[in-house]
This record gives structure tokens, C-alpha cells and sequence, in this order.
């Protein structure tokens, strides 16, 4: 944390002077922060860093990957062992009201089934929602990838007449408890769809059957008045762009970027690089948010290229430059335990999510002052 400081002032001073020219109340509409939802014995740590740390920072949106930890009433038998209550839920809902930030709860639909060796809630309940049940879970030591399977998270049968009755019910509640104006269904890195051996999918077009699954959820949250948000990767042509198969895709469904409605909100992950791919969703008709992770530098650029793409866009392109968000993949307690310096942190500390943190908040202020300060000289 000694050298975010350099590096933040470094790759700030090129791009000073267009940045200048932004006013500072077009210079974003989501900052955003995306983590795990914390399990019950952590939700006051919890609280405590939005009134500390995500309130300050102006957050406005903060997207919780709640999945199975919740006290569900409409499927008991899905919640997590040790899942969060309406009363825990109440605590982190009315902290962010106070703060001004919305929270939008995020289950992992169509992918994300299981992790490694472990098959999550929906799968292990409901075996017979699985896109690929003939697939054997390793034990936990045998794991690795590649394997002869493909098998890096399974699916769910997105034609299996009775899945969608099930998670529905999981979304429409969460939304309610959460108050949410919005939900994320994930949807990323889904490696299963349109199986060979499935005898509904079979023969299927991916990119039709990954484009219809967004719109199912998307129809049945606009019955609602709700905005459907899912990542992006499942949209990029993975061979094309050379970005390979994790944050694109290798199997087909990128051709469902032109097949989806232009009201879903993309949330574009790339963290390794800044490859441009947010003016891709825009001059697709999308809104788009940028989302970072653990690279400062990465990062930085990343806030430079939305604040220079709304600068130098049309109208009507400069709206879905939508905003930009910082991701955790990490549980909540090992970030904030990270974040507070409670624990020992990597060895390579510049490249941490809480590093990046600051160092994404801190340009974002940089260039909002700066913004400011040309508005009153004019």
C-alpha cells in the first residue's frame, strides 16, 4: 500500500487535460462495489465499511452475491447452513439507504451450478435441473483443471420445464427483502449449454439458448418494473479478441449479444487487461459497467478509457459508458481482514482487490475535483 500513491499519480498526468473538459456531473452514473453478501456474524464488520469506507467514497451501487445465503421461506431446503435472516438483511439494507446506495442482490443463474469438486444448493436438491448429469463430481483432492470432462462449473437445464419456477421464486423473494431496483444473475463463464447428451438442449444453437435464458429473466423481472444485470464475458467472441475462454467466450454464445434485449445492464469484467471492451457493448446498444478487480494499474486505465470514451462519444453512445465497479472474489471476511491490515498481506501488495479499491476511488475523486475546479474557472 507504500506505492499506490506513485503509480496512481504516474498514469494520471497523460491524460489530464481531456479529462479536464468533463463536467463532473457526467463523468459517471454507477460506482459500484460487488462482493459476497457476509454471512450473519459479520454483517456489523460489514456495515461498518459501508459507513466508513463505501459511503464516503459516494458508492451508489452495491451488488451482493447472495446465491443460497439467505433464511429463504420459499425453498428452505436451498439455504445455507448458516444463511442470513430478514433482520440481518434490514441491518445492511438500511445502512445503504442512509449512505444513498442501492443494493442489488445477485443469484448465479444458468452457470456457476457447482465450484471445483463441490455441487452447490440447486443442483444437489433439484439433480434433475442438471445440464450434464452423466458428469461425476471428483473427490475434492482429484480436481483439476484441464480434465478430460471440461468440468469447471456445471450448469442447469435452461429448458428443464421445472428449473424456472424454482429460482424464480429465490429471485422474486430476495428482490423483496432487499428492496432492490434491480437483479445480477450472474451468468458468466458458463462452459455447459446445448450439451450433446441433453435431451432437450441437444442440437441446439448456444448462442439461442444462452440469449433466450436472458430473456426469460429479464421478462419476468420486467413484469416487475426490475433491470436484469449480468456479466459479459458469455458475449465476446473469446477467439476473435484473443481474450480466451474465461473472460469470452470459445463455445458459441457470443453471437447472443445481438439477440438479447438492449435493456440488460452488462457488467464487463476484465481484469488482466484493459481490452476495450466496454465501447464494444456500447456500440451494441448496451449498457455497460467496468468492472476491476486486483490490479491498480489495470484499474486506473480502465477509469481513464470510461471517463475518455463518455468525453468523446455521441449522445447517444456517451449514457451506456454506464459507470465502473470494483469486484471481490474473495469472502467478505478476507477482504476486510485484508482492507484493515488485519491479516498478512500477498506478498506482491500493490496487486490486492482492497489496493485496488483505493486506488480506483482515489483517481475517480482526482478527476471529479479536477472537473470541478475547470467548471468554476469557466
Amino acid at each position: 500500500m507504500k506505492k499506490y500513491p506513485y503509480l496512481l499519480l504516474f498514469m494520471s498526468l497523460a491524460s489530464e487535460s481531456i479529462f479536464a473538459q468533463i463536467k463532473s456531473d457526467s463523468l459517471f452514473q454507477v460506482k459500484g462495489f460487488i462482493i459476497a453478501a457476509p454471512k450473519p456474524s459479520g454483517v456489523d464488520d460489514f456495515v461498518k465499511f459501508i459507513n466508513e469506507e463505501l459511503a464516503p467514497r459516494k458508492v451508489n451501487t452495491l451488488i451482493l452475491r447472495i446465491d443460497f445465503n439467505y433464511e429463504y421461506k420459499s425453498h428452505p431446503e436451498l439455504r445455507d447452513s448458516a444463511a442470513l435472516s430478514k433482520h440481518d438483511v434490514k441491518k445492511i439494507l438500511e445502512a445503504c439507504k442512509k449512505d444513498g446506495i442501492s443494493i442489488i442482490p445477485q443469484i448465479n443463474l444458468l452457470g456457476h451450478q457447482s465450484w471445483a469438486a463441490k455441487t452447490e444448493n440447486l443442483l444437489r436438491v433439484y439433480p434433475e435441473f442438471d445440464e450434464t448429469p452423466w458428469i461425476k463430481m471428483p473427490a475434492p483432492a482429484d480436481y483439476k483443471w484441464p480434465n478430460a470432462d471440461n468440468l469447471y462449473c456445471r450448469s442447469y437445464c435452461p429448458l428443464h420445464p421445472g428449473v424456472h419456477k424454482v429460482v424464480f421464486d429465490l429471485v422474486d423473494e430476495i428482490m423483496d427483502v432487499f428492496e432492490a431496483p434491480a437483479f445480477h444473475a450472474g451468468m458468466d463463464e458458463v462452459f455447459y449449454l446445448g450439451e450433446d447428451r441433453c435431451p432437450r438442449c441437444a442440437g441446439r444453437d448456444k448462442a439461442v439458448l444462452f440469449a433466450n435464458e436472458v430473456q426469460t429473466i429479464r421478462d419476468h423481472l420486467a413484469e416487475r418494473g426490475k433491470e436484469l444485470w449480468i456479466w459479459g464475458d458469455r458475449l465476446i467472441d473469446g477467439r476473435a479478441t484473443g481474450i480466451g475462454e474465461w473472460a469470452a467466450s470459445y463455445n458459441d454464445t457470443y453471437r447472443a449479444v445481438d439477440l438479447i434485449p438492449r435493456d440488460v445492464v452488462i457488467c464487463d469484467w476484465q481484469y488482466d487487461q484493459d481490452n476495450q471492451t466496454a465501447v464494444y457493448f456500447a456500440l451494441k446498444g448496451l449498457r455497460v459497467v467496468t468492472c476491476t478487480w486486483n490490479r491498480p494499474g489495470v484499474a486506473v486505465e480502465q477509469v481513464e478509457d470510461l471517463y475518455r470514451s463518455r468525453t468523446i462519444s455521441s449522445k447517444e453512445l456517451k449514457g451506456r459508458f454506464y459507470g465502473i465497479a470494483e469486484t471481490v472474489w474473495s469472502s467478505p471476511v478476507q477482504f476486510l481482514n485484508g482492507y484493515y491490515g488485519r491479516t498478512a498481506n500477498p506478498k506482491d501488495d500493490d496487486n490486492s482487490p482492497w489496493n485496488t479499491f483505493r486506488v480506483m476511488y482515489e483517481k475517480m475523486a482526482q478527476l471529479e475535483q479536477g472537473s470541478a475546479g475547470t467548471n468554476k474557472t469557466n
